[in-house]
């Protein structure tokens, strides 16, 4: 039986020094050992800085989004591949958000899953 994953998603929130202080304390109350994994989805452009915050801690870093896309003109667009790039493995795929906000469909989810 697979581990459950438990991933907090930060949204359109977050900060260089406010995401190492958030890290910081999820590290210092999180109560071991855990039945589950545990995880947290951050903004695209703080991947990097938080996969580096809890490469040994054992938390897993998500993305909150993923192009449907490998690659070509999609300003702004995130590809799967450039998410394994920085060891990525998880990532939020038909959230209501996306769905309300930006219009995404059965069909768009299916395809970026």
């Amino acid at each position: 039986m697979k581990k459950k994953l438990i991933v907090g998603n930060w949204k359109m929130n977050g900060g260089l020094q406010a995401n190492a202080e958030l890290l910081q304390a999820l590290l210092q109350g999180r109560p071991a050992p855990l039945n589950c994994g545990v995880g947290v989805a951050v903004p695209a452009v703080y991947l990097a800085q938080v996969h580096g915050l809890v490469d040994t801690a054992g938390i897993a870093v998500a993305a909150q989004d993923v192009s449907q896309h490998d690659k070509g003109a999609y300003t702004g667009e995130v590809s799967a591949s450039m998410l394994q790039d920085f060891d990525v493995r998880y990532v939020l795929v038909g959230h209501s958000e996306r769905r309300q906000y930006h219009g995404e469909t059965d069909a768009v989810v299916a395809a970026k899953a």
